[in-house]
C-alpha cells in the first residue's frame, strides 16, 4: 500500500485500520483468536497503521482492544505504527447507547494510562499518543507538557488529540509539536475542514475517524437494516433510520455514480475523495471482514484529479443530508 507522512516524520499506510469495532459499539465483539488472525492478515494486506484506545472494550473487559491489538501485531511490531488513546472512560453504568462519555486528562491518570496500555500492547513505546478528547478541568499547556515528559522518557514518540479545536490545538502544539489531530471526517461530516489552513500552516496531518460515516457511504445499509440495541450504535444512529435512507438518496446515487465512473466501490469513493484532497489525511475505517480490508486499502489506489474532488465538494454542500451520528448540524 502507499504510504504518508502525519506530521513531520510519521509515515504510516495511506489507509489505517481502526480496530475499535472488534471489541466495542458496532455488535457482540469478535472471537478472540478471529480478531488476532484478521489482524494479522491486515499486516499481509499492507496495512502499517493501526488505532486503538484503551477504552475499546466491554463492561467485563474494558481494555480488550488493546490487549488483542498487542498480541496480534507483536511478531511484526518494527513494521507497524501503533495508535492509541488517553483521557476518556466510558460510563458503562448508565445503560445508555452509545455510552456516556466521561473526559480526565489529568497528568495521574495519563501516566497511569500510559504505562496500562504499554504493558497491553506489549510494546516499550507508543508510536502515537492521543488525548482522547479534550478535558475542559485540564489545561492544553499541562497536557503538553505531560505528553513532552513521556517522548523524553522514550515511552511515546508522537502524539496528536482527538476532536479538538484550533484555540486548544495551537496552545497545545505550542508547548509539545503535535503530529496529527484524530477527528470525525467524512463526506456527511465536514466541519473540521476549516481547521485544514491551521493543519498545513502547524505541519500536523489529519488521522479521519469515521470516514465512511459509521459504514453508511458503503451503500450497503438500507431502510430495512436492523442492529441490535444493546450493543450496537447503528441502532441510534441517525444515518441509519429508514427516513435517512431516503434523505441521503442523492448522496448514495452521486457515489454510486463515480463509483461506476472510476471502477470503484462506494466506499472507495468517500475515501479518495479525501485522500485525494490532502497529502496529509489518512483516514482509519474499521471493518471485520478481510475482504473489506482488501477493498479499503484499494481506496488509496483511486484516483480523483482537484476538478473532480472540487465537483463532489460543490455537490455536498448544495445537497439534502440527514443528522449524522457525531455531528450536531
Amino acid at each position: 500500500m502507499k504510504t504518508r507522512v502525519l506530521g513531520k516524520d510519521l509515515t504510516v499506510s495511506a489507509v489505517g485500520l481502526g480496530c475499535m469495532g472488534f471489541s466495542h459499539a458496532y455488535g457482540a465483539p469478535t472471537e478472540e483468536k478471529e480478531t488476532v488472525g484478521l489482524l494479522r492478515q491486515a499486516v499481509e494486506l499492507g496495512y502499517t497503521f493501526f488505532d486503538t484506545a484503551e477504552v475499546y472494550g466491554t463492561a467485563e473487559d474494558p481494555h480488550a482492544n488493546e490487549r488483542l491489538v498487542g498480541e496480534a501485531l507483536a511478531p511484526f511490531r518494527d513494521q507497524v505504527v501503533i495508535a492509541t488513546k488517553f483521557g476518556l472512560r466510558f460510563d458503562f453504568e448508565s445503560g445508555k447507547v452509545p455510552l456516556p462519555l466521561i473526559p480526565d486528562s489529568r497528568p495521574e491518570t495519563i501516566r497511569k494510562s500510559v504505562e496500562g496500555s504499554l504493558r497491553r500492547l506489549r510494546t516499550d513505546h507508543i508510536d502515537l499518543y492521543f488525548q482522547h478528547r479534550i478535558d475542559p478541568d485540564v489545561s492544553p499547556e499541562e497536557v503538553a507538557g505531560v505528553m513532552a515528559d513521556l517522548i523524553q522518557e522514550g515511552k511515546i514518540t508522537h502524539w496528536g488529540i482527538s476532536e479538538v479545536n484550533e484555540e486548544y490545538l495551537r496552545r497545545a502544539n505550542a508547548v509539545c509539536p503535535v503530529t496529527a489531530v484524530q477527528n470525525r471526517y467524512s463526506m456527511m461530516a465536514r466541519r473540521y475542514e476549516p481547521l485544514f489552513p491551521v493543519l498545513e500552516e502547524l505541519g500536523i496531518g489529519l488521522v479521519a475517524f469515521s470516514p465512511m460515516a459509521n459504514g453508511f457511504l458503503t451503500g450497503q445499509y438500507g431502510k430495512d437494516s436492523k442492529f441490535d440495541p444493546k450493543n450496537d450504535y447503528r441502532s441510534t444512529m441517525p444515518q441509519f433510520s429508514a427516513q435517512a435512507v431516503e434523505q441521503n438518496r442523492a448522496l448514495l446515487d452521486l457515489l454510486q455514480k463515480m463509483a461506476q465512473q472510476k471502477k470503484a466501490t462506494p466506499a472507495q469513493i468517500s475515501m479518495a475523495w479525501m485522500l485525494c484532497k490532502k497529502p496529509w489525511i489518512v483516514p482509519i475505517p474499521g471493518t471485520r471482514k478481510p475482504q473489506r480490508m482488501e477493498e479499503n486499502a484499494g481506496s488509496a489506489d483511486v484516483i480523483l484529479t482537484p476538478a473532480e474532488v472540487q465537483a463532489i465538494d460543490d455537490a455536498l454542500d448544495h445537497m439534502e443530508m440527514s443528522a449524522v451520528f457525531g455531528v450536531i448540524r
